[in-house]
């Protein structure tokens, strides 16, 4: 696929040798010195970090500390609603900023705050339009980092990033085929820090009852039809009651499907009722001849979208879709025999489940066209990044590196009663094939074939997998080599190691066992000029009638006068000025 804005130069981008941009002195020096704590607070919250620093080897720039302490201005996002910090910690002064402080002189100041969500967004949005970024803040939208990337408000770390990035970190970018490169850079520079999250994250499958299917006597489904027919028999027998929901649909905050601006983690939608349609809408598709074309108008979609009103009408979907306050709710209370979601919906995302009833057998399963093909769409690489002002001092850009080194390195060993959304800059750096990779690894501590101490490298990019393998064989008694796992084979007895494990062993299964046949992509996944403008109200008019053809209230026909009118009022504009980025 052609990569959008010209990114030809991005292959060579850690090659090329620049000065950075927006250097305006020093404040601190990196030094060869070994870190050691300044404070006994410190020793209490940051012994086991400040181990794993110690143990880097000389001359790594990527863990040093600074000679004297280096002031690093930062906005932050916080929830309104989290009450973990201790009394008297703040978001400037806390476990996770005097471990900073203390192994790496890296004093941070928190201009601001705001609430998550819009609030935030907002004043990201202010601090760009007014060219007042701090030195760092997490943006957590691509249009974001462009339009500050626009305007030559941003630090081109190309150079630095060479010399302060960890190689566990460099070996996370990597994983992605260079995709996180590519997310973080304009005009063939690189200009942010990239959040990389797994790509299973946006890859959708179907959770089932499997306990429900073997009560009536049904096979796994593999098809849509397969779906539709467990779904009437659940509604006719109602194993939950009265209240039984065959199938979820997106509740009032949820989505239909992914979009190329939310490309992941879209739980109780429709996408993989799409994909068994080869229908990707939402997204923008590179038709291989010069041209693009956008994914909801296409005759796939629409055979989606009579589909899923025919289930709606016959009462298989649940009845409240669209406006209900909670789907996963449902799930929760066990009244539900099928949803559909990313990998981490069961475990991290229904943990509530098994507290109510530790039998119930969730199963995750892939979702087939008629031709037995798994088609998906993909997501972006991540969603956010970590930008700093070209205004930033060389010191205080290569500290915003060093401080997301430590982070991917030293994450795990925080104590996270605390929330980790408090620590500064936060955005997650995952390999994209860790879910995989884990469920494989881990296979082979259960069968004896590998130890936990094969992991414990601090440094390995998968850097989660050290703390799993110490307690898979606890979590998973019931191991039996070439059967499939069930509820019954898990201790449930400490729920987050039980919930990490499900999710891997279970939600992650079909992406272990299964190959994808058809991946798809957007060619982008930020807003374009032409989209600045004409975007929002496009996007409400799908929004509406696909949720009026869906739920009946438009018959299917609606659906070709969307597509004029989408076309006329900004989508044929969208679609010429994408093909032109193209050439």
């Amino acid at each position: 696929m052609k990569k959008f804005l010209g990114m030809a130069a991005v292959v060579s981008l850690l090659l090329t040798s620049v000065a950075g941009c927006g250097s305006s002195g020093s404040q601190g020096v990196a030094t060869d010195a070994p870190v050691s704590s300044s404070s006994e607070s410190a020793k209490t919250d940051t012994t086991e970090a400040e181990s794993a620093v110690e143990a880097q080897p000389a001359g790594d720039l990527a863990f040093r500390k600074f000679d004297a302490p280096l002031d690093v201005h930062i906005g932050m996002s916080v929830s309104p609603t989290d009450s973990t910090l201790p009394s008297g910690d703040t978001a400037q002064d806390n476990q996770y900023t005097r471990y900073l402080r203390d192994n790496y002189n890296i004093n941070v100041i928190v201009d601001w705050t705001a609430a998550d969500g819009n609030d935030y967004n907002q004043k990201v949005s202010l601090a760009i339009a007014s060219d007042s970024l701090p030195d760092g803040l997490v943006s957590k939208n691509e249009s974001y980092m462009k339009k500050a990337a626009k305007s030559n408000m941003l630090y081109d770390i190309t150079d630095l990033f060479q010399q302060y990035a960890s190689e566990q970190v460099k070996g996370i970018m990597d994983s992605t085929d260079g995709r996180a490169m590519e997310s973080v850079s304009y005009n063939g520079r690189m200009i942010a820090l990239p959040n990389i999250t797994v790509d299973t994250d946006g890859v959708h499958i179907l959770f089932a009852r499997k306990d429900w299917l073997d009560k009536y006597n049904l096979g796994i489904p593999k098809t849509l039809d397969d779906v539709e027919a467990a779904a009437r028999v659940f509604k006719q027998e109602k194993p939950a009651g009265d209240a039984t929901v065959p199938l979820t649909g997106p509740d009032k905050n949820g989505r239909l499907y992914c979009t190329f601006l939310e490309s992941s983690n879209n739980q109780h939608g429709f996408d993989p009722v799409f994909g068994a349609y080869d229908a990707y809408p939402g997204y923008w598709l590179d038709n291989g001849d010069g041209t693009i074309s956008y994914g909801t108008l296409s005759d796939n979609t629409r055979s989606a979208l009579e589909r899923l009103a025919s289930w709606y009408k016959e009462g298989i979907i649940d009845p409240e879709m669209g406006t209900r306050d909670s789907s996963g709710e449902l799930v929760n209370a066990n009244q539900v025999g099928l949803y559909f979601g990313p990998w981490w919906s069961l475990g991290y995302g229904n943990n509530d489940s098994f507290v109510n009833d530790p039998t119930a057998n969730y199963q995750a399963y892939p979702i087939f066209d008629s031709e037995g093909q798994w088609n998906t769409h993909m997501k972006a690489v991540g969603t956010e990044s970590c930008l700093i002002s070209a205004k930033a001092s060389e010191d205080t850009a290569a500290a915003l590196i060093i401080m997301y080194n430590a982070l991917v390195r030293d994450e795990g060993i925080f104590d996270t009663s605390v929330a980790i959304g408090w620590y500064p800059l936060r955005v997650v750096a995952a390999p994209a094939d860790e879910c995989e990779y884990e469920a494989v690894e881990l296979t082979k501590v259960l069968k004896g074939e590998a130890d936990p101490e094969d992991y414990s490298d601090p440094m390995l990019i998968y850097k989660n997998l050290y703390q799993d393998a110490l307690v898979v064989k606890s979590v998973i008694p019931g191991f039996e080599e070439g059967r499939d796992l069930n509820i019954g084979d898990f201790n449930q007895e400490d729920r987050g190691k039980f919930n990490r494990m499900y999710a891997i062993f279970v939600g992650d299964r079909p992406f272990t066992q299964t190959k994808i046949d058809k991946a798809v992509y957007s060619v982008t996944y930020s807003l374009t000029d032409t989209m600045e403008k004409k975007w929002s109200n496009l996007k409400k008019m799908e929004d509406e009638t696909m949720l009026k053809i869906i739920t009946g209230q438009a018959d299917v026909s609606a659906f070709d006068q969307f597509k004029t009118d989408w076309l006329a009022q900004g989508g044929q504009e969208i679609l010429d000025e994408l093909a032109g980025l193209q050439e």
